[in-house]
């Protein structure tokens, strides 16, 4: 299984960006798929997910800080998830992983790192004038 992130680079300040994760290897389209990031000396943290509520239906779950600005959504015909990142502001700049997990999480695992098997290699995202 791999999975591929891209879509980062240099925005200024309420600039927008669109990153997209690639999975290859398995199917995740009834699996949770999320967007983490780590800023410079931070802890990586929970951005975003998606998770699978059963028929074509998907919640979508973000940190408070990026409530109204990011919006995390999925395409099971290409088994990409993508996160569109709008008013970007200089906080958000990290270096992004997409996740996937391999089990149907409940909610309470949906925010946590050791829940996700599969890690892409990150891409960068710098919001800077």
């Amino acid at each position: 299984v791999q999975l591929q992130a891209s879509g980062g680079g240099l925005v200024q300040p309420g600039g927008s960006l669109k990153l997209s994760c690639a999975a290859s290897g398995r199917t995740f389209s009834t699996y949770p798929m999320s967007w983490f990031r780590q800023a410079p000396g931070e802890a990586r943290e929970f951005v975003a997910a998606t998770r699978w509520i059963g028929g074509s239906a998907n919640n979508q779950y973000y940190t408070d800080s990026v409530k109204g600005r990011f919006t995390i959504s999925r395409d099971n015909a290409k088994n990409t998830v993508y996160l569109q990142m709008n008013n970007l502001k200089p906080e958000d700049t990290a270096v992004y992983y997409c996740a996937a997990a391999s089990a149907r999480l409940i909610l309470s695992e949906i925010r946590r790192k050791d829940a996700y098997e599969y890690w892409g290699p990150g891409t960068l995202v710098t919001v800077s004038s």
